[in-house]
Parts: C-alpha cells; sequence; structure tokens
C-alpha cells in the first residue's frame, strides 16, 4: 500500500480546495475509461466529440495514451495549483513552462519505450494545454457552475466534519483505501509504492469528479490528495415559491433557494447575472437575518442556508396557504 507520512504541521496547515486542472484532467481520465453508470450520460453526450479530436490530431492521441497507466498519470498532467481558485489558464502557466526532455521524463515513467512519434516531436508541453484546454471547454466549463457548487459543498462539509471527528474521521470518508494509520501515517491507495514525506511540506485534499483516489505532487514542497466528490446527483435549483418571493423579493428569494448548498459570491453572479454589488448587499441582509451561514475556502466566501433558511424555504413551497 502507499502511505502520506504526515506531522502536526502539515495537517494543520492542510486544506481543502477545487482545482481546474484537476477537474480538466479527471474528465480526460473518464473520456478513456469506462465508468460508473452516474458518469454514463455525461460520457456519452461527449465521447464522440473527444474521439473525433483525437483522429484529428494524431499526437494528442499519443499523449494520452503514453500518460495514463494502470496506476500512474504522467506528472505534467497532475500537478497541484499554487494557491486555491485559481483559472484554467493559471494553473497550465507551469505545464507551458516545461521543456521537451521535461514531458518525455514524465512520459517514460509511464510508458517505456516511448513511440517514434514522442522522442521526435517539439512543442509537446503546448500541444498537452492545448488538449486540455479543448476538454475543458467542451466537456467542463459549460456545466462548471453546477460542478462548482457541488465541489464546493464537500469541501464545507469535509471542513466542518474536521472539527467534529479529527482528521481519521475526514480521512475515512475520502475513499475506499484512505485511511488514518496512526504514527503520522495515512494511507492513501493500495498501490506498491514507496512511503511519500510530506512532513513540513504543504498538503493539499482536491475534491473532483473522479473515480478513485490519486496522488500529486509539485516537488519538492507541495503534495496534493484528489478524492471522489459526493453530491454528485445534486439537483439542479429551482424558482423560489411565489410566498418566498413575497417575503423577501425575487432577488434574495432567488439566492436563498441557490444556497440550498453552499456557493459563492462569483458563482452567484454567474448564475443570477445580478451584479457583485448586489450580490454582495442581498448576501449581507440574508447573512444578518440569521437565513445564511458563511465560511472562507480559499479566497472565496461560501454562503449556504441555515437551519432557518431552509425552513423559511420550505415553508412556503408545502404549506403557501398557511398563516404566519
Amino acid at each position: 500500500m502507499s502511505e502520506f507520512l504526515v506531522d502536526a504541521d502539515t495537517l494543520a496547515n492542510a486544506r481543502f480546495g477545487t482545482s481546474q486542472l484537476t477537474e480538466t484532467v479527471s474528465a480526460l481520465k473518464l473520456l478513456r475509461m469506462p465508468v460508473e453508470p452516474w458518469y454514463r450520460p455525461w460520457k456519452d453526450a461527449h465521447v464522440a466529440a473527444y474521439e473525433a479530436v483525437l483522429e484529428a490530431n494524431p499526437l494528442w492521441a499519443t499523449l494520452i495514451d503514453c500518460s495514463f497507466g494502470v496506476s500512474w498519470a504522467a506528472d505534467f498532467l497532475t500537478f497541484p495549483p499554487l494557491e486555491p481558485d485559481l483559472t484554467l489558464e493559471e494553473e497550465l502557466e507551469y505545464l507551458t513552462s516545461l521543456d521537451d526532455d521535461h514531458i518525455r521524463a514524465d512520459l517514460s515513467v509511464v510508458r517505456t519505450p516511448l513511440p517514434a512519434t514522442i522522442l521526435s516531436a517539439s512543442g509537446l508541453a503546448a500541444e498537452a494545454a492545448e488538449l486540455l484546454r479543448w476538454v475543458w471547454k467542451e466537456t467542463v466549463e459549460p456545466d462548471w457552475p453546477r460542478r462548482l457548487r457541488v465541489l464546493q459543498a464537500d469541501v464545507v462539509s469535509r471542513t466542518s466534519r474536521l472539527s467534529e471527528q479529527g482528521w481519521s474521521g475526514v480521512l475515512r470518508g475520502l475513499g475506499p483505501d484512505v485511511q488514518w494509520l496512526g504514527d503520522g501515517r495515512i494511507q492513501v491507495n493500495r498501490w506498491d509504492y514507496p512511503v511519500t514525506d510530506v512532513r513540513g511540506r504543504d498538503l493539499m485534499f482536491i475534491a473532483a469528479h473522479t473515480q478513485r483516489v490519486n496522488v500529486s505532487w509539485r516537488l519538492p514542497d507541495r503534495f496534493a490528495l484528489t478524492y471522489p466528490v459526493t453530491g454528485i446527483f445534486a439537483a439542479p435549483s429551482q424558482e423560489p415559491a411565489e410566498p418566498l418571493v413575497q417575503l423577501l423579493g425575487r432577488n434574495r428569494a432567488r439566492i436563498l433557494v441557490e444556497a440550498a448548498s453552499p456557493v459563492s459570491t462569483t458563482l452567484l453572479v454567474a448564475t443570477t447575472g445580478l451584479s457583485l454589488a448586489t450580490i454582495s448587499d442581498h448576501l449581507r441582509v440574508l447573512t444578518d437575518a440569521g437565513l445564511l451561514e458563511r465560511r472562507r475556502s480559499g479566497r472565496s466566501v461560501l454562503y449556504w442556508q441555515s437551519d432557518t433558511g431552509r425552513r423559511v424555504v420550505r415553508r412556503p413551497a408545502s404549506n403557501p396557504s398557511e398563516p404566519g
């Protein structure tokens, strides 16, 4: 089995977050392998275009074949972000800075010998980045607001559990093979790899739409564990009931309904079409009224319905004629 060796400082500074690059690479993996039933509708919608673009770009197809093994993916695709909430383009800056020898060295860990196409090609990092941009634009970005909502809800759930159950409780829920072993040891999977010493270094837990736990790093001091997100069946948001609109006004009612799971200010701007200033004002009022909870996650502040907020949302919808 594979383990992370951690210390108190590593765990104290560890954080949960999201990554557009990780989500894009996870989508690429799903497109090329058998998937669980809940991912099939998404894959069925995109796999034909994916196969067509690989047929039109043979170098991309060869890069993918060489990048993914049974238990390993090329490091240049899986490096963790330097900070949370970066855009895909910001995350790709590291990849595009790598030279061809670096890309070939990473690929040789997965597949040896490398095909002549890879050995003779130039600009491999740029080709890999362009492939990832295609996957993001065609298969992830159109659904990103919903995906981000699910990912952020998972992050809030994990961090809340941390205060109640400690690291052993949190790790137990990340995946079937992840567990706290004691003595500063975290089992991360069942592959037979050497222990990875992350003591005194940065550790990030990345929620993603993926089928299994993966580990990654940006040496020498940044490590990450990507885990399958929960709540992938989260229902799309609904229009607020008219009694709730009469009570709060349409925009505040819609924001409260949208916050059934944690949402950021940026996400609300994208889904409602309201200005940042307007969203911020409504969030302040709803929070001050006790209808929303808030918590910082990286550079974002997440908002979600409080117990009172949930009761207010449900009551008009289920008993609109009940006197108040």
